[in-house]
């Protein structure tokens, strides 16, 4: 019973404190040995053709503004194309983009998912980029430039930028998303560091077109699959934490939750179809960061929170010391902060200090219910709009 318990705070305490540490430390003898990562500088000449893919659907009411937001992203126009894809829109994002000439837009009315229209998109595309970006996200004017510069290095074939949440004053969960995405966005710069951020993220990630590889038309993390698929070629994932895109913060916790649902489904389909990058042997950094950023928090550790508070339980019933009393007074103090949020969240009270286990709580739970999700096969890839509080965009 104590070996199962310590097993399992061990887990717990590596995958959302421990690796962070250990990332640290390596990066920190890493800069001892070889100092920090050359950073190239922007020089306009030297940019690469640039392709903008802008998946959208059903957007109409931000379609506009992210537009214009587009419109006004610093990049040499002879070296950028600018495509929005509006597949299976049936409100007017598609005649709302087709106002604009400099816009090359894609259509059909058919609905098969985001993949599939990145896959019609890429089809178009010539150029020595691509970006991709969401439309309810908005970047910052000189992102393309930031992104761009990192593929003056052969060994980099792709590129991430950082996910920003806008969080309003709100007494739910959502507010800890802000708080959560402060966090990730710190590992993915030492993730960088060291060698390569596992995974990009959607809302803003870039690839050579020359590496770029389509994936099922059932992938749910598509976004997380290309890069990662680059990354297994031997490629570096760069971060550019300056290249930002913001969106809005979920607009309650339901909507937050499922979105959380479908990402712990595809991550555990990832998983299934990356069994490759398991191996340390044949990627022994890459491997050390995917375990110990991705895999063990999409597989084991949700389980782990489980076997932690009942082996506690009963090591206190058994009386097996007083070290094991505190830590079981310690978890049910979390937990019930955890359950004091959900109950000011329902009453809209603001008490910050309780938003973080909450969320921390809506996490773990989003994972065990994306993988039942997953085994049943109840997940799809088509897009699922999570609805975001309403704001125009500047």
């Amino acid at each position: 019973m104590k070996v199962a318990f310590w097993f399992s705070i061990f887990v717990v305490f590596f995958t959302y404190v421990g690796y962070g540490l250990l990332l640290y430390a390596l990066i920190s003898v890493r800069r001892w040995i070889y100092g920090r990562r050359p950073i190239p500088q922007l020089v306009d000449y030297s940019l690469p053709t640039l392709s903008l893919i802008v998946a959208a659907y059903n957007e109409e009411q931000i379609i506009e503004d992210k537009i214009r937001n587009t419109l006004n992203l610093v990049y040499p126009q002879d070296k950028l194309k600018i495509i929005f894809v509006t597949n299976g829109s049936t409100d007017r994002t598609p005649d709302l983009v087709r106002a604009y000439d400099m816009i090359q837009l894609l259509h059909s009315s058919e609905r098969k998912g985001k993949i599939t229209a990145v896959h019609q998109a890429m089809k178009s595309v010539d150029t020595d980029l691509v970006v991709f970006t969401d439309a309810n996200t908005f970047l910052n004017s000189n992102a393309l430039k930031l992104i761009a510069r990192h593929y003056h290095d052969a060994k980099v074939g792709a590129v991430s930028g950082e996910k920003r949440v806008s969080i309003e004053e709100q007494s739910d969960a959502t507010a800890g998303e802000g708080f959560y995405w402060k966090y990730e966005s710190t590992l993915k710069k030492w993730d960088s560091e060291l060698y390569s951020v596992v995974g990009a993220a959607g809302e803003l990630f870039s690839v050579r077109r020359s590496l770029y590889e389509p994936v099922p038309a059932d992938t749910i993390l598509d976004d997380f699959m290309i890069s990662m698929q680059i990354a297994q070629k031997g490629y570096r994932i760069v971060y550019e934490p300056d290249a930002y895109a913001v969106e809005l913060s979920s607009e309650n916790v339901g909507e937050e939750l499922k979105r959380k649902v479908r990402i712990a489904a595809g991550g555990i389909q990832s998983i299934v179809r990356l069994t490759a990058l398991l191996n340390p042997f044949a990627y022994p950094v890459l491997s050390f960061q995917y375990i110990g950023h991705r895999v063990l928090r999409w597989t084991i550790t949700p389980f782990m929170l489980f076997v932690a508070l009942v082996t506690n339980a009963v090591l206190v019933v058994w009386h097996a010391g007083w070290l094991y009393d505190i830590l079981l007074l310690g978890q049910l103090t979390f937990y019930g902060m955890a359950l004091g949020g959900w109950l000011l969240e329902r009453r809209k009270i603001k008490i910050k200090v309780l938003f973080i286990p909450y969320y921390f709580c809506i996490m773990n739970y989003a994972v065990l219910a994306g993988i039942i999700r997953y085994l049943s096969g109840k997940q799809s890839a088509a897009w699922e709009k999570s609805i975001r509080k309403s704001a125009v965009a500047s």
